[in-house]
């Protein structure tokens, strides 16, 4: 039995449909279903159960009957809106929580892959899964970052798989739910469709208008790592989920326009309250998960936005 923590959200469903691909049937999906939206990706899924996070870190803590039918656990369940200030919901979704399953898994040797984030490296410029490169600028990327140091502190005391995946900027289909925090390639598509102006913010941090660099990947290439993990027991540590290159917002915007034929950049001013907690440079340095035999080529920029689209229009 597989569970996939947020197996009904973004990353977390894509992730359910490919186990089934390779002929997983008993595939659990735990999550927050208080978002009603995320309730077709349940449907379209078909999962074998599904467990409400409440609930599941319950029967966790219990060592409740269930559990001993676990064999692998995917953690993608978190709070990820990066301006919540609530420190303590975010510590107790994105820290306890993950401590809680880790913790059990290692009693157990399960193996338990999970989602990090590129957010603990705040303002750094330097993309290397280092301590020294970590800065995280708010409690999203904290919270994060913090869980990467525990699992650091007890490494060595443990013989099952553990995986970090510090995610970039993933986008693709099943993303609608989260509102704001979706990507900016379903932003734009959005604002095409409502006003035909595409919003950048103007130059920043040295960088001018619309010029500030992210590392975007596209979810199907993020899933390929995950299972290529699962798939490679021997592996464990923290890695990088990014392409290692990084693209302007203009470069995005551009590609947007040209496959939605229409659509006009609008730079608006960028906002003070973010000057000290804007990324504005991102670029995964994918030396240690190369170092470990991932030899899969990435979906390009334009390839990845162009498949996007099409499922959006």
């Amino acid at each position: 039995m597989i569970v996939v923590t947020g197996g009904a959200g973004f990353i977390g469903s894509h992730l359910v449909t490919e186990l089934k691909k390779t002929g997983i049937e008993k595939i659990v999906v735990v999550d927050n279903l208080s978002n009603g939206e995320k309730n077709k990706k349940i449907i379209e899924n078909q999962i074998y159960e599904y467990i409400d996070k409440i609930e599941f870190i319950e029967l966790i803590e219990k060592r409740a009957p269930i559990c001993k039918e676990i064999d692998f656990i995917f953690h993608q369940g978190a709070c990820t809106v990066t301006t919540e200030w609530d420190s303590r919901y975010m510590m107790r979704n994105n820290y306890t929580y993950s401590k809680i399953l880790l913790n059990f898994c290692i009693e157990y040797s399960v193996p338990f892959i999970y989602a990090s984030s590129a957010a603990v490296y705040g303002m750094s410029m330097d993309f290397k899964e280092k301590r020294k490169n970590e800065a995280p600028v708010n409690i999203y990327g904290y919270s994060k970052w913090l869980f990467d140091q525990y699992v650091r502190s007890i490494q060595k005391k443990i013989k099952s798989q553990v995986v970090g995946l510090r995610y970039f900027n993933v986008f693709g289909p099943r993303e609608d739910h989260k509102n704001n925090m979706a990507s900016v390639i379903y932003h734009f598509n959005k604002q095409i469709n409502e006003t035909g102006k595409l919003k950048l913010f103007s130059g920043s941090h040295g960088y001018d208008d619309g010029e500030q660099l992210r590392d975007f990947i596209f979810v199907d290439d993020v899933i390929k790592i995950n299972l290529w993990m699962m798939n490679n027991p021997n592996v464990s540590g923290i890695y990088n989920a990014g392409t290692g290159t990084a693209h302007s917002f203009n470069d995005i915007a551009n590609a947007v326009i040209k496959k939605r034929k229409k659509g006009k950049i609008e730079y608006i001013p960028f906002p003070k309250e973010l000057n000290e907690s804007y990324q504005s440079y991102t670029q995964a340095n994918l030396k240690n998960l190369r170092s470990k035999g991932y030899d899969k080529k990435f979906i390009s920029i334009n390839n990845g936005i162009d498949a996007y689209i099409e499922t959006l229009c």
